[in-house]
């Protein structure tokens, strides 16, 4: 991937003429490829439109793209830059939604099939997952690019309050988390304190009781310092895995 600064991706992102190539046929909502020119810049983008969200009895109705840039914006926080860059697009071709950038990667490589060096690199994805109550860590949602970069994506269904934390990366369940990670939990705990920039636009997507339940998870997992076990009373696997 050329490296671009992530401003000026964001900038793409939020202010590019915006064409829509095709759509992506996998997956439960209506999302699509798109090219952004702006500035002398052209990207690719992964668009989801709220209004192709399918209605979901444990979300609020067209709050998913929201949430895949408050994963984004809590991903720099900590600064692991795990997500790609993402921003919300009041108007587009199919309605308001979420652009990322499109990451170039093999889609037969995926967290079922990854070499043993790229699943020790997992241990912030776990974290990462933990803290935002990822109630949808599919195996294909972890991807690696051309310059061996790891990313991840499709985080929609995050940040409940409730706790419906569901992943296929339980490799680290009941590890101490290395001290450099909680050190980055700490941090961005800080972070959290109103009036910081990051609860100002964390609110955009979220509401206080979301943001007040992902500072309760940093705490906890703090406090803890080892990563999560899964539930022997609820469901903590997503379906299907990939």
């Amino acid at each position: 991937m050329v490296a671009i600064p992530t401003a000026r991706i964001i900038e793409c992102l939020e202010h590019g003429e915006l064409a829509v190539e095709g759509q992506f046929m996998w997956g439960s909502n209506y999302t699509f490829l798109a090219t952004l020119s702006h500035d002398n810049q052209t990207l690719q983008a992964v668009y989801k439109p709220t209004q192709g969200e399918r209605p979901l009895w444990d979300f609020p109705q067209h709050s998913l793209a929201g949430r895949e840039v408050a994963a984004f914006l809590v991903s720099e926080a900590l600064g692991w830059e795990l997500v790609p860059p993402t921003a919300f697009r009041a108007q587009g071709l199919a309605g308001p939604g979420s652009l990322q950038l499109f990451v170039a990667h093999d889609p037969e490589y995926h967290y079922f099939n990854l070499t043993p060096e790229h699943q020790q690199r997992l241990r912030p994805v776990a974290l990462f997952d933990a803290l935002i109550n990822n109630a949808d860590r599919k195996g294909g949602h972890i991807l690696f690019d051309a310059d061996d970069k790891l990313w991840l994506i499709d985080h929609g269904l995050c940040f409940h309050i409730e706790p419906k934390l569901r992943t296929v990366v339980w490799d680290f369940a009941e590890q101490p988390i290395l001290p450099e990670l909680l050190e980055d939990l700490r941090t961005f705990l800080g972070k959290l304190e109103p009036p910081q920039e990051l609860t100002t636009q964390l609110s955009v997507y979220l509401n206080a009781g979301e943001i007040q339940a992902l500072a309760q998870r940093a705490e906890q997992l703090i406090a803890s310092g080892y990563f999560p076990s899964p539930s022997a009373d609820e469901r903590s696997y997503p379906w299907p895995p990939i």
